[in-house]
């Protein structure tokens, strides 16, 4: 729960500063950290990293 409420938080604040500042780069902020944040959480699997995204893509089915 703590994570969302950070990536929520952070979510803001980019936002917030892209329309103060008129900077496009704030409002990617949001999507690297949640793109790290998976990224991390992937990592932490004890699997392997490419049998890892292969079980990921293959709950598609």
């Amino acid at each position: 729960m703590i994570w969302v409420i950070a990536l929520g938080l952070v979510t803001i604040v980019s936002v917030i500063m892209g329309l103060k500042k008129k900077k496009a780069i704030f409002l990617l902020v949001p999507f690297a950290s949640i793109f790290a944040f998976m990224l991390v959480k992937i990592i932490m699997v004890p699997l392997p990293f490419s049998d890892t995204v292969r079980f990921i893509f293959s709950l598609r089915g």
